[in-house]
């Protein structure tokens, strides 16, 4: 079985896409899934459902819907120093905090 690691990424965070069809464009993080490592990233990652028709008389359609994709290939977008970044952690009195390893700022 795969061993879990604590995710750095949080709901709300800017990511930028680093494989994929997607590669190099940005999006915010709306589900964070850690048993599958895994997060949702708002208008990426986006394939083609098929709705079946609810209801008689109404019709089928074609919608388009985000799909998780692996940690491994998105990384934190630092928006005090405009790159991708790591994510590093410093305590403040008893408060753990994110900050970018790059310029040493909040994220």
């Amino acid at each position: 079985m795969k061993e879990r690691k604590n995710l750095k990424i949080k709901k709300g965070d800017e990511v930028i896409i680093l494989a994929g069809k997607d590669r190099g464009k940005k999006g915010k993080v709306i589900k964070v899934l850690p048993k599958r490592d895994a997060v949702v990233v708002e208008g990426l990652n986006l394939v083609k459902k098929h709705r079946h028709p609810k209801r008689q008389g109404e019709k089928g359609e074609i919608i388009s819907v985000p799909r998780p994709i692996d940690v491994s290939k998105i990384a934190i977008w630092c928006s005090t120093c405009g790159r991708q970044t790591r994510v590093g952690y410093r305590f403040d009195g008893d408060k753990k905090l994110r900050i970018c390893k790059r310029c040493q700022q909040l994220i």
